[in-house]
């Protein structure tokens, strides 16, 4: 019988464990030392044919469960990472193959996540079939909806976008800015395009916040809306028609997937040129830096509100007329992202944005007022956040008040050159923040929500800590 050589050290190895042998005792009865059966099942030497058989006959051992995996766990794997999501992550089969034949467990782990996933996918896509057959067009890609493309598209990159800029402050020096710019605004679009605005009462529109009628030219605006965001309404249907074509550039540059992400993405770089309208960058930048990026007077001074000067500051990255890199994300009371800005895009790694102690969700008990904190993070990393509450549509007699919360954020180096670096505390009085709690593994912390995911609890009926989720 000619010899043929085969590499299955994993295999044994799982055979002598199930069979609670040590190597001594599996070499003896084969016939080796524990020396070779160390190197066999490290697979730096060969399982011949001569010692299969006597695995074979020493312990009942099936010889083709020995040989190699014939196409069952390395071929499963192979339909894996052959999906579009996976594919160019592992070169060649023979990579694919070590991992199903040494770690047979996690690659079976891996399929029941991969068939999780599918199976998402799926229901995704019956939705999509199911809402379209009522009438409701959409557009899955993949298996994101087309709001998160667009978000994640945007956190990726960032949040400016220079065809814009440049078309919003030529237009700005015609129009004015500040106590001016409603009425330059509404007489741009009557002596323009020939639209009239007009701001209706609740009871006429009742469920929306604008609505353009192409037959009588009239842009329609709700009364629920304060004065700096029916500006902005108005300021974003003068962008839309004024540079279009600049906006249409900024678009394909993005490169959506789909019709619907992209009228979603046009919507998101209208509400950004519009607040580079209403806040032109050259004059904003300058306001900025000798206000101390002061967020109070900065929206006094171009009549806006608390959001829209607060987006306005993590959009300043002109190229060599950069201010400050701030990130932003707004949430609700619930702690539902709404959205996450930034000059990278907020950093979810070294700042997730979901600890209980970040001065966000502290806001919603002290609404309207400006909460200033030092915050550290596991990894070393040091924050000033500002974080305070806002309103939303005005809300009538017995309604719920919408409100957010939105929280703006630099590195604490450069708190230095804001006004409110001063209000800071020293090291000792730092927010001791971290990640997600499933990833911050801060002991004794009152407001841990979830254990970590990378430590394993540790329950002891004799010892309780702080934390509800003690671990080791």
């Amino acid at each position: 019988m000619a010899e043929r050589k085969i590499f299955a050290g994993p295999r044994v190895r799982r055979v002598r464990l199930g069979l609670g042998l040590t190597q001594t005792a599996m070499a003896e009865a084969l016939g080796i030392s524990p020396s070779y059966l160390n190197l066999i099942e490290r697979n730096q030497r060969p399982l011949t044919v001569q010692l299969l058989l006597k695995l074979a006959s020493v312990y009942k051992v099936d010889l083709d469960a020995l040989q190699g995996e014939g196409g069952g766990l390395a071929g499963r794997l192979r339909e894996v990472f052959a999906d579009p999501l996976l594919s160019g992550e592992i070169p060649g089969d023979q990579e694919i193959i070590e991992v199903a034949e040494a770690a047979p467990n996690a690659a079976l782990g891996l399929m029941k996540l991969y068939r999780a996933y599918r199976e998402q996918a799926e229901r995704l896509s019956d939705l999509a079939d199911l809402l379209a057959r009522e009438g409701h067009e959409t557009s899955l890609a993949g298996t994101r909806l087309p709001i998160d493309e667009v978000r994640e598209t945007l956190e990726r990159r960032p949040n400016f976008f220079a065809r814009i800029e440049d078309a919003a402050e030529a237009l700005a020096a015609r129009l004015g800015t500040g106590d001016e710019l409603p009425g330059a605004l509404k007489a741009w679009l009557k002596s323009e395009r020939g639209i009239v605005v007009r701001t209706l009462p609740v009871h006429v529109m009742p469920n929306l916040r604008r609505r353009y009628d192409r037959h009588s030219m009239r842009l329609f605006l709700s009364e629920r809306l304060s004065p700096f965001d029916r500006t902005r309404e108005m300021a974003m249907e003068v962008t839309l028609l004024a540079f279009g074509a600049e906006i249409a550039a900024e678009l394909e540059e993005l490169a959506f997937s789909t019709n619907e992400a992209r009228r979603i993405g046009r919507f998101e770089l209208a509400r950004y040129a519009a607040h580079a309208l209403m806040m032109p960058y050259g004059d904003f930048l300058s306001a900025a830096q000798r206000t101390r990026y002061d967020l109070d007077v900065l929206r006094s001074r171009f009549d806006v509100s608390f959001e829209q000067a607060a987006n306005r500051l993590t959009s300043l990255a002109r190229p060599g007329a950069a201010g400050i890199p701030f990130f932003l994300m707004e949430l609700d009371h619930a702690g539902n992202v709404i959205r996450r800005a930034g000059a990278q895009g907020f950093p979810h790694a070294r700042f997730g944005g979901h600890c209980p102690k970040l001065g966000i969700h502290a806001a919603f008990g002290q609404p309207g007022q400006i909460l200033a904190d030092r915050v550290g993070m596991p990894d070393g990393g040091a924050f000033l956040t500002l974080s305070r509450t806002l309103e939303g549509p005005q809300a009538g007699f017995g309604e719920r008040v919408r409100r957010t919360g939105v929280l703006l954020g630099c590195d604490l180096p450069d708190a230095g050159e804001t006004v409110y670096g001063e209000a800071l505390p020293g090291p000792s009085g730092a927010v001791l923040a971290g990640t997600a709690c499933r990833l911050c593994e801060r002991q004794g912390c009152l407001s841990r929500a979830e254990p970590p995911i990378t430590r394993p609890l540790g329950l002891d009926e004799m010892v309780t800590g702080l934390s509800a989720f003690d671990f080791q």
